[in-house]
């Protein structure tokens, strides 16, 4: 069955830097726009960044802007979120998400934890 697998979350100093890893299945990945959201206690979850299956076309939030990338492997039917300089404000639960490109159907992953602590 579709599964989104999350990994590479942790602990890490500030200014320091994680990869964060979402690898699908049971799905086909070019039909899906991945992206990633995260959920400090307390707090909505918000968008992070997000990129198109199709052309890599990326977008980011302002508070992320510059310091973390998302990126895909088509043929790992991965998608990953490099973080650098973190910040503890960063520090959140982060899930992955697969919207589908042209249909209403989300999947999410089940959330990774990122603290930011010295």
């Amino acid at each position: 069955q579709v599964q989104l697998v999350e990994s590479g979350g942790g602990l890490v100093q500030p200014g320091g830097s994680l990869r964060l890893s979402c690898a699908a299945s049971g799905l086909i990945f070019s039909d899906y726009i991945p992206s990633w959201y995260r959920q400090a206690p307390g707090k909505e979850r918000e968008f992070v960044a997000g990129i198109t299956s199709a052309a890599g076309n990326a977008n980011y939030a302002d508070s992320v802007k510059g310091r973390f990338t998302i990126s895909r492997d088509n043929a790992k039917k991965t998608v990953y979120l490099q973080m650098n300089n973190l910040k503890p404000e960063d520090t959140a639960t982060y899930y992955c998400k697969f919207r589908g490109a042209w249909f209403q159907r989300d999947y999410w992953g089940q959330g990774t934890q990122v603290t930011v602590s010295s």
